[in-house]
């Protein structure tokens, strides 16, 4: 996967392609990374990139002109599908990360200020993303979130598959809760299935804590995904133990 990325901070970017999963994706050849600076493309001494806002009103907004050349620059004779980090994009969840997963080619465009003149995201954009209900100082952070994510959906870019899978989110649901070793800590022992070496009781206790976790803290995604018979079972019998505090 190719994802380039515009933006006047790329220095930013550094630390966070050179370690961990990014790094591994890098040097598996899964991933390549070209971090653009908007200030190249513009054609004042000064390179700005934004200018007040028509019709008045505080702070500024990022010019067309040199976001449009970037982004042609970016995506040359490839196609490629042009995100704006925003918050005024459609959230990302799940769904949509798989969806880039399958991407050949992002370009990223990392907005600050403002925002960007409409007509640049008329022209040239295709899709806006946001994180969440809420304001960052800048599009870079969101940029770096949406490729870690899109990068552990990519098939050899995790060092076992499988973690992908069975991560939250991916089915609908929260993760169950995780333990590795001491068996004890704290007074608190594993739970004793998860020793057993059964592994269909294993699998049916992870899916019910999953379901109770869920049903707990985001009961939103369980009315989203609908459930089994042995999901709504499971579910019944954790709500059982959760109201008698077993």
């Amino acid at each position: 996967m190719r994802v380039d990325i515009i933006t006047i901070f790329p220095r930013m970017f550094e630390g966070v392609l050179s370690e961990s999963i990014l790094k591994i994706a890098q040097e598996k050849n899964k991933l390549r990374v070209s971090v653009t600076n908007l200030r190249d493309f513009t054609t004042d001494r000064h390179k700005s990139v934004d200018d007040r806002p028509y019709g008045g009103g505080p702070g500024m907004v990022m010019l067309a002109e040199p976001l449009e050349k970037a982004i042609r620059a970016a995506k040359g004779d490839e196609a490629a599908k042009v995100i704006h980090l925003s918050p005024q994009g459609r959230p990302l969840d799940d769904a949509r990360v798989a969806a880039l997963a399958g991407e050949s080619k992002v370009v990223l465009l990392c907005s600050r200020y403002e925002g960007v003149d409409e007509r640049l995201i008329e022209r040239c954009v295709d899709e806006e993303l946001s994180l969440g209900d809420y304001v960052i100082s800048g599009g870079e952070l969101a940029a770096m979130v949406v490729i870690d994510a899109v990068v552990r959906r990519l098939p050899g870019a995790l060092g076992d598959d499988e973690s992908s899978v069975q991560e939250s989110f991916v089915q609908g649901l929260l993760d169950c809760p995780q333990y590795t070793r001491p068996e004890t800590y704290a007074g608190e022992r594993v739970p004793e299935v998860l020793l057993s070496g059964h592994h269909e009781n294993i699998r049916r206790w992870r899916l019910k804590q999953a379901l109770g976790r869920t049903w707990l803290r985001r009961p939103d995604l369980l009315q989203a995904r609908g459930m089994s018979a042995e999901e709504q079972q499971l579910l019944a019998e954790f709500q059982r133990e959760y109201r008698s505090g077993s």
